[in-house]
């Protein structure tokens, strides 16, 4: 898993577009770890319905495209807990998922679940995980 730039401080925010968010199935994984409730927020890309019950997304930059979510601060003393749960609980799902930094809309810089490859995906046109 990634680890960030050694001369820039850590993240402590993490961007979620699918199965973490509230409500729904890995919710229950990153709720320890958050502040507080968090806040709607995009970022450029886009969203894929595995058809596995989760989502996947490619982030990008330069696209006309957003992933629609939610971002969180997390709790400065479990912040490395928190990635190492969610790295495992990525770990477990077909889709070679991989933590990246990302800067959202709102001009946060966060981690975020970047889709790697080998499933057969299903553009999600609205970007909202909810909206499939």
């Amino acid at each position: 898993m990634s680890t960030g730039n050694s001369g820039t401080p850590p993240l402590s925010h993490l961007f979620v577009y699918g199965t973490l968010q509230p409500g729904d199935v890995r919710w229950h994984f990153l709720e320890p770890f958050v502040v507080d409730e968090g806040w709607a927020d995009t970022t450029p890309g886009q969203v894929f319905d595995t058809g596995l019950g989760y989502p996947g997304a490619q982030f990008d930059s330069t696209s006309s495209s957003a992933v629609i979510g939610r971002a969180y601060a997390l709790l400065e003393s479990s912040i490395s807990q928190c990635l190492e749960v969610l790295d495992a609980e990525e770990g477990t799902v077909g889709g070679d998922y991989r933590r990246i930094a990302i800067t959202t809309a709102k001009g946060v810089r966060a981690w975020a679940y970047q889709y790697g490859g080998g499933l057969e995906l299903t553009p999600i046109e609205s970007g909202n995980w909810f909206e499939r």
